[in-house]
């Protein structure tokens, strides 16, 4: 777990949602909600990629929330498959920006929570994306289309998400892909190189 970080209980549309906050290091120059794995395989946001890019995230000013979407953990609701989740983003969104004024946003998420952030993104303005291992035709809700300059990251080996499902995604986009050869899902023993990548291209 981070240094300098707390615990609230964000009020979302289903009740209560757990979050994690990172403070930024040195002054405040953003803020970012980063959003967990599915939880109907053990995701929350605990998850070391979500922790990843938190820490490399709030190294460079941003204070970071990484809620338990609705139905995880101690959140109150039921998981909506990421309908609902999209609207407790948002509700996270409005409660971070009460506290920290209106700083400069960026969305990131990790797997189902990447498909998440993607599709809150499409709701609300924000100036940053990052989608790490984004589940991709994995849901009947199509991903949207997302901004040119998002920051899409992906492992090679991907058992989760093949790689070839994303740029097929990301193709008629023109999206960039940073590929971490022979990486799978879960950025298993490059979780360095994830948080160094994500400071270098950010």
């Amino acid at each position: 777990m981070l240094k300098a970080m707390n615990k609230q209980v964000v009020a979302g549309p289903a009740g209560g949602l757990e979050t994690i906050v990172v403070a930024a290091q040195g002054e405040a120059r953003g803020i970012a909600v980063i959003c967990h794995p599915n939880p109907l395989q053990g995701g929350t946001n605990t998850n070391k990629v979500v922790q990843t890019a938190a820490k490399a995230l709030s190294q460079l000013g941003y204070v970071c929330y990484c809620p338990n979407l609705r139905g995880v953990g101690d959140s109150e609701g039921q998981h909506d498959f990421g309908l609902g989740e999209v609207e407790d983003v948002i509700a996270v969104v409005e409660h971070a920006r009460g506290e920290q004024g209106d700083l400069p946003l960026a969305l990131a998420g990790f797997s189902f929570g990447g498909f998440v952030a993607a599709r809150t993104r499409a709701r609300i303005e924000a100036d940053k994306l990052l989608l790490m291992g984004v589940a991709v035709g994995k849901y009947e809700i199509p991903t949207p289309e997302v901004p040119a300059d998002t920051l899409l990251i992906h492992g090679e080996e991907d058992e989760v998400i093949p790689l070839s499902a994303v740029m097929d995604w990301a193709r008629p986009q023109g999206l960039p892909v940073v590929v971490f050869p022979g990486a799978g899902h879960f950025f298993h023993g490059r979780l360095v190189q994830l948080a160094q990548t994500i400071q270098r291209c950010w």
